[in-house]
């Protein structure tokens, strides 16, 4: 039978319609797969979030409920030598109960017995691994013995007092984990972590902890030491490079032996800083998180202002006056050096008897007083603990940078200030 051209036209209508008709029905099948997703994608995204709010509030129940005031007793249970200058202290509580958990960053303040001291001396270590309800680790340099021999007195360095006199089974007094200088566990943008040599004290830390939440979040790790002689932790950050694809470890080295192998030992030559972030990362487009000596912190800090980091994005440790001197340069709007101290302002130390002219010479009136045999107290020399908090009598002081420790009216920390005008201490 033969078709006429109606027939045709009406075969090819009929066709047409066909292929409409599948048209919407896959449209609608996409479509469909498109809102689901997105509705997938929102579900993920709020579960997530409240498995953060749930995680956060458990960290806090758990902080209140087992943090202490005042000391705690500790035992040390294992001292384990990283390298010849490096010492780790796993402290387990003495009275077995758990640990409160802290932020991966933060420090230890021990209360110490030294032998040559008179009284009880305060001083702060960074927590060196992730949050444990068993034990803390802190990992401790060996102080070197001064240029002069003269002012060597060991019995004076805590440091050398924990390599030296603190043994397994030993009893130590610690306050509670504390600090300003943490990783936001909450948070899942990228990050930077950068140690220079003890500096990987925090920085390790919070690596472990991202390792161990099972977080994703993009992490980079830089430490930066001479050689191999002063690489520690050198498997474990092996270790750990090597099984989670969103941590990238990176050891540099700025004096290789002639036995140091690049590629074996370590992966780049030069010191860490801003110049080496260009050519390492992606982008600029991160948390920087950084310890370490003071000439290294303030290169970091003023490089990657100079690659246009926000000074938001900027977190650092600042033990010791002169990091701290650098951050508050630089804090400056107008990058002007921010106020100093003069000289020739009387200091008087009442409880001492003495009184003194500030010459310019110390960097903080803490240094002052060491350098005139005035017994103050101190623990980590850059105002967040709270341990040389002296009443001001009369007088006023300007601050390096902004305490991080609750100053009373009335007093000062002494290990980041400087006179403003003559002086009274109740020291």
């Amino acid at each position: 039978m033969e078709l006429g051209a109606v027939n045709y036209v009406a075969i090819a209508v009929l066709a047409l319609m066909g292929l409409y008709v599948l048209s919407l029905i896959y449209n609608n099948f996409r479509a469909a797969g498109v809102t689901d997703r997105g509705i997938q994608a929102e579900i993920a995204y709020l579960r997530e979030r409240v498995d953060r709010i749930k995680a956060a509030r458990e960290f806090d129940k758990q902080k209140n409920e087992l943090s202490w005031n005042g000391v705690r007793k500790f035992r040390v249970e294992r001292k384990n030598p990283e390298n010849k200058d490096i010492c780790s202290f796993y402290l387990r509580p003495h009275d077995e109960r758990p640990l409160p958990p802290f932020e991966p960053g933060q420090y230890l303040t021990f209360k110490l017995n030294l032998p040559s001291g008179k009284k009880v001396t305060t001083r702060c270590y960074s927590l060196s691994d992730s949050p444990k309800s068993e034990y803390y680790r802190v990992s401790i340099k060996r102080n070197p013995p001064p240029k002069d021999p003269a002012k060597a007195d060991v019995g004076k360095s805590s440091s050398n007092y924990f390599h030296d006199h603190v043994n397994e089974g030993d009893i130590l007094d610690v306050q509670a984990p504390n600090g300003d200088f943490f990783l936001d566990m909450h948070r899942q943008t990228p990050v930077v972590l950068i140690g220079g040599g003890i500096g990987i004290t925090p920085v390790l830390s919070m690596l472990n902890a991202i390792v161990e939440s099972g977080s994703k979040r993009e992490t980079w790790f830089f430490l930066g030491v001479r050689n191999s002689a002063e690489h520690v932790f050198r498997e474990h950050l092996e270790r750990l490079d090597r099984e989670n694809e969103n941590v990238h470890v990176r050891i540099v080295y700025s004096k290789p032996d002639d036995n140091d192998e690049q590629g074996r030992d370590y992966h780049l030559e030069g010191r860490v800083g801003a110049d080496l972030f260009r050519e390492v990362l992606p982008s600029n487009n991160y948390d920087y998180y950084f310890c370490g000596p003071p000439p290294m912190m303030e290169s970091l800090f003023h490089g990657l202002r100079e690659w246009d980091v926000p000074e938001s994005r900027i977190h650092f440790e600042a033990f010791g006056p002169a990091t701290v001197k650098s951050k508050k340069t630089a804090d400056t709007e107008d990058g002007a050096a921010a106020p100093v101290s003069g000289s020739g302002f009387k200091l008087k130390f009442t409880r001492s008897e003495k009184e003194l002219v500030w010459d310019g010479s110390a960097d903080t009136i803490l240094e002052f007083a060491e350098a005139n045999d005035i017994d103050m107290d101190s623990g980590c020399r850059a105002g967040a603990c709270g341990t040389c908090i002296t009443a001001v009598l009369a007088g006023e002081v300007n601050y390096a940078t902004e305490p991080s420790a609750d100053v009373d009216k009335g007093s000062c920390l002494t290990c980041i200030s400087v006179p403003k005008t003559d002086m009274e201490l109740d020291a």
